[in-house]
């Protein structure tokens, strides 16, 4: 069975039947799926493999960085530059037109961040990343010890390139999204397996935390890439696969992956394409409500 249905509204915004298309396989453990909507191909990061990765219908997998200091989440600015969450150089990166490499944010304080995971760009272009452990770690980053005490949620002003911290009371920190409106941060903690929200006040900082919803369930997995799709439903990693919430928290039901989830993003014309890393494979499948239209 591909969904654990928990709600008749599944059927309405998953669909009543959910089917995977094997893209492509063979890696190590791939993460951080990005579509580009105008030229119509995806990006994702092998991570152990340290190698970033772009497929298209036409061209299959090719080579799009390597080595890529472990990518993990990727996102792209208003201006359609690549940004991306360096594993092994904790680092928050940017790709400029000319191919050249700025970075944004590396340390807090004089002290390396811990390796920036994933990311979310605000419309004034403001970064939005979290900041766990996890790119410390063998397999996964590069192992050496942490210089902050913390994980945090930072932002980052990409001109001035100003860091500010703005949580630091995390376990893991992980997956992170905007609210259509930009009022709310969404932000999920992996090893306490739930989902939090921020009020964003106008100056940017964060206000009036609060669990907004919890990933139960069998099966392995924890909250890792979370997203929105158009209508304010949130899906985000979790026991099993992935689990699809409504706009009032319930969770409607899990998508129940062949492998072992880390992330997911829509893409195809229509954005009504999940595109799934899932360990060793890309995975694709149809949704009836598609995704949130991303930038580029």
């Amino acid at each position: 069975m591909s969904a654990e249905v928990r709600d008749p509204r599944f059927k309405s915004v998953v669909g009543g039947e959910v089917a995977f298309e094997k893209v492509a396989t063979g890696f190590l453990f791939t993460e951080g799926p990005l579509w580009h909507a105008r030229d119509h191909y995806l990006l994702f990061s092998d991570m152990p493999g340290d190698h970033l990765r772009k497929w298209s219908a036409q061209g299959g997998v090719t080579t799009f960085r390597k080595p890529c200091h472990q990518t993990n989440g990727l996102a792209w600015d208003a201006k359609g530059r690549l940004l991306a969450c360096e594993h092994s150089s904790s680092r928050l990166t940017r790709t400029e037109a000319d191919g050249s490499i700025a970075v944004l944010a590396s340390h807090l304080e004089g002290k390396e961040l811990n390796s920036p995971n994933d990311l979310a760009v605000r419309s004034d272009g403001s970064i939005y990343f979290s900041d766990p452990t996890y790119g410390r770690n063998e397999y996964y980053g590069r192992p050496r010890p942490t210089e902050l005490a913390f994980r945090g949620v930072y932002r980052v002003e990409p001109e001035s390139k100003r860091v500010t911290l703005l949580a630091d009371d995390f376990a893991q920190p992980n997956g992170l999204c905007f609210s259509a409106d930009e009022r709310h941060l969404f932000v999920n903690d992996t090893d306490r397996k739930h989902i939090r929200v921020f009020d964003v006040k106008p100056d940017g900082a964060l206000a009036n935390s609060r669990i907004w919803a919890e990933t139960t369930g069998e099966g392995a997995g924890a909250p890792d890439g979370m997203k929105f799709d158009a209508q304010g439903n949130l899906y985000c990693c979790g026991p099993g696969g992935i689990h699809v919430f409504a706009p009032d928290a319930k969770c409607l039901g899990v998508i129940r992956v062949p492998e072992y989830t880390a992330n997911f993003c829509w893409g195809d014309a229509d954005f009504r394409s999940l595109y799934i890393t899932a360990s060793t494979s890309l995975y694709r499948m149809r949704t009836e409500i598609p995704g949130r239209p991303q930038m580029a």
